[in-house]
């Protein structure tokens, strides 16, 4: 299966990256090498490091990605261990760095990978299958007030508790195995009157899952000081997200970024020693314009943050 994948917001991310000829540049999801295609063909010089933990991915980016192999670095890891990436490529830091975050279109049409509810397959979800914990676990595992807290918080369902009772119900006479099993669950738990106005009833419950099963949200909130620190002088870094908790961790982390400060607001002067990292350069996010919107479905929640490092 082809590794199939429109970027999001492509152009705009391009272009706030500010691509120097002979920069370094850093794509932390590398996917089917569609940003890091496009940095390539503006290097002369430069040098792109693309890393993905995801196996499937890296061997599409490489493919992609071989009309410039001479200035292209693949590794096979997680973006929150890209400054150890960096460094042990012999270099201090890197002039832009991207992130397009949550689940490729690649991942969600592979039946294999278990990510879609379209698909009646095992349950996974791993974009590293290295790892041991899968959605299987989860489902089946998980007690039933973390399933609803899961449900609720990264899902934003308000069904959350419903869902999480049956799945804690069905799962007492054998265990959970697939993506259709779970569906079915999904679908008695909501009323049928809000399943006829609303999308997929497994959608909400489905990204929740995942969001867990590969601990997005976490890995997001801890990475971003450290990219950060990772720029060097000018460098920036563009973020996209497609979920609100995942925008609000990246607003959060470049206004603290932007300005740490901790002193009262009533302080004369600063007095904590806490000094800017840089400047947001988006004081709103950059949404898809209307003809994305129209050709790339999976750019309707899209929202895209940069910030600068200072000089």
């Amino acid at each position: 299966m082809e590794f199939a994948h429109k970027s999001v917001l492509l152009d705009e991310t391009i272009e706030g990256l500010k691509i120097k000829p002979d920069g370094i540049y850093l794509d932390g999801t590398l996917g089917g090498g569609g940003h890091s295609s496009e940095i390539c063909r503006r290097l002369s010089g430069g040098r792109l490091i693309g890393i993905d933990q995801d196996a499937e991915a890296i061997a599409a980016a490489t493919e992609r990605l071989e009309p410039f192999r001479e200035k292209v670095t693949l590794v096979r890891d997680n973006y929150c261990n890209a400054p150890a990436v960096v460094k042990s490529l012999g270099l201090e830091g890197v002039d832009g760095i991207v992130l397009d975050l949550g689940v490729s279109s690649y991942q969600l049409d592979n039946v294999e990978r278990g990510f879609s509810y379209r698909y009646d397959t095992a349950l996974d979800m791993r974009m590293d299958t290295r790892q041991s914990l899968s959605a299987k676990e989860i489902v089946n595992e998980y007690p039933e007030r973390e399933l609803y807290r899961i449900i609720r918080d990264y899902g934003e369902d308000q069904f959350a508790k419903n869902i999480a009772k049956h799945i804690a119900a069905a799962r007492k006479d054998r265990p959970i195995e697939t993506t259709g099993e779970l569906n079915e669950l999904i679908k008695a738990a909501i009323p049928a009157k809000m399943r006829a106005n609303g999308g997929h009833p497994s959608k909400r419950t489905f990204q929740a899952i995942r969001i867990e099963c590969n601990h997005e949200l976490d890995v997001l909130k801890n990475s971003l000081d450290e990219l950060i620190g990772l720029l060097n002088p000018g460098g920036r870094i563009c973020i996209i997200t497609f979920h609100s908790l995942e925008d609000r961790i990246v607003k959060s982390a470049f206004r603290k970024n932007e300005n740490p400060c901790t002193c009262p607001p009533d302080f004369p002067v600063c007095v904590c020693g806490k000094e800017s990292q840089g400047k947001v350069i988006t004081r709103k996010p950059i949404l898809p314009g209307a003809q994305e919107l129209e050709t790339n479905s999976r750019s309707k929640s899209a929202k895209l943050r940069i910030f600068e490092k200072k000089e």
